[in-house]
This record gives structure tokens, C-alpha cells and sequence, in this order.
């Protein structure tokens, strides 16, 4: 399961830093890329947490994620938030809901699904408001007198069309009141389809790296392990793990660098 105590959020900062410094476009590009690849295991969080009762495949998810990611990266600004983590979980849940939004909304469900999505919806209320939490979906089910399969096709489909709130409250560091509004203009500049460029970039410059310098950036990347875990693995200390992922970063900056020459 993904974990995103596996994130350097220090190391991400200084790295923005330079993202944010860097007049050629092209190093800015890296640099996103860079930046990207050490925040993934917090998309890999909120996709899964939010593909719990979806029938859609969490890797499709997490791609959608990373695009919110790559926009955060390209909009955040820390003179108005010095938290990218939380500017990063709202651009990141905000792009996945609103796929799930689009996609539900091209599947037509059964007309008795929406009916019983009414009944549904009153029963969970009045059940929240007598006994102050959520019923189960078995309780549910015994109460209204269908399955448990139909009340999770119910959730699910009710669950996708929620979506985030532009005028939804953004807290920062400083205790500004901001919403999300406030802080994303037309961010229609970043797709799908340039993620996935990137990301065959990107793989292309982790086979160039040396062998243990690949290991433990599959191993933190994309297998979620923390920097203890991939020590205790690898038979190293975490130290060693530590300067080998700082290592595998720099030269991943230099290999995309050199390829654009």
C-alpha cells in the first residue's frame, strides 16, 4: 500500500526552488519530471483511497492523479502556501473526481439505481442524525430491503459525481482563508497525453542508471518503500540509501539534461 511517509518533502522543496528559478524551459521540464517521480507515492495514496469502491482500475486512477500532480507542480506557488503537500492532495483529488464526475456521467445507470439512490441518501442522513455516525452497507441493505450489491453500485455511482468545490477553503501556513478558486487559473495546459510522454521519458533515464542506483529508486518510487525498509532490504544503512537516492535524483536531472543536447 502506498505510503507517502516515503516522500522527502524537504528535498521536493528544493527542488521546486530551482523548478520555480529555472529560466530554461527545458530544465523546468526535468525538473517537473524530477519533482514528479519523488511525489508519486502520494498519488498512488489518494488514487487508491479513492478507487475503494470503484470499479475502475486504480493504475487508470493513478495516471489521472498524476497529471493533478504535475499541475501542482507547475502552479504552486510557495509565497501563497508553504504546504505543497496539501496544494498538491487537492489538485491531485480534484483531477480524479472530476474523471470519475465525466466518466459516470457517460455510463447511464439503471433507473432504479438512481431510484434507490434517493432512499439511499434519506436513510443515511436520518441514520447519521439519530445515531451520529454512518450506517454499513449491510445495514443499509437489511433496512431497505435489497442487496449489498446493489447499495455499493449505488454508493459508488453517487460517489462519482462528487467532485471539489471551487469555492471550497484552503487553509496555508499562515492561516490564510484561500479556495481553490483562488489559486488555479486555466490549467488545461497539462493532459493525459503529456504525462505519458514524460513518463516514457522518465523510464528511459532510470535504465541508464547504474544498477544499485535503479534499485532503490524502484524500490522508494515505485514500490513504496521507505528509506528503512529498502536499508533493511539491501543489507545497507539508511544513510547509504539516503545518498544513493539523492544520487540516482542528480543524475536523472543530468541523463534527461544530456539527452536534449
Amino acid at each position: 500500500m502506498a505510503s507517502d511517509n516515503t516522500i522527502n518533502y524537504e528535498e521536493i522543496a528544493e527542488w521546486l526552488k530551482l523548478y520555480k528559478n529555472a529560466k530554461d524551459e527545458k530544465e523546468k521540464k526535468h525538473l517537473q519530471n524530477i519533482i514528479a517521480l519523488a511525489a508519486m507515492p502520494l498519488v498512488k495514496k489518494i488514487a487508491r483511497g479513492l478507487a475503494r469502491r470503484n470499479t475502475d482500475p486504480v493504475e487508470d486512477i493513478i495516471q489521472v492523479g498524476s497529471v493533478g500532480l504535475v499541475k501542482a507542480i507547475q502552479l504552486y506557488n510557495p509565497k501563497v502556501s508553504e504546504n505543497f503537500k496539501t496544494y498538491a492532495t487537492y489538485l491531485i483529488t480534484g483531477e480524479i473526481r472530476h474523471y470519475l464526475r465525466d466518466k459516470v456521467s457517460m455510463i447511464k445507470a439503471p433507473r432504479e439505481i438512481y431510484e434507490l439512490a434517493y432512499r439511499v441518501n434519506k436513510l443515511m442522513q436520518k441514520m447519521k442524525d439519530e445515531e451520529g455516525k454512518e450506517p454499513s452497507e449491510v445495514v443499509l441493505a437489511e433496512e431497505l430491503g435489497t442487496s449489498v450489491g446493489k447499495i455499493k453500485e449505488v454508493i459508488d455511482v453517487e460517489r462519482r459525481k462528487q467532485t471539489i468545490s471551487l469555492d471550497q477553503v484552503i487553509s496555508t501556513s499562515n492561516d490564510e482563508a484561500l479556495s481553490l478558486f483562488d489559486k488555479i487559473a486555466d490549467d488545461n495546459h497539462y493532459n493525459l497525453e503529456s504525462f505519458q510522454e514524460d513518463k516514457i521519458l522518465l523510464t528511459d533515464a532510470i535504465n541508464k542508471l547504474d544498477v544499485k542506483l535503479q534499485e532503490v529508486v524502484i524500490l522508494n518510487y515505485f514500490e513504496d518503500l521507505s528509506q528503512t525498509q529498502i536499508a533493511t532490504k539491501l543489507g545497507i544503512s539508511q544513510m547509504q540509501v539516503s545518498r544513493r537516492l539523492k544520487k540516482a535524483l542528480t543524475m536523472l536531472l543530468h541523463i534527461l539534461s544530456e539527452k536534449e543536447k
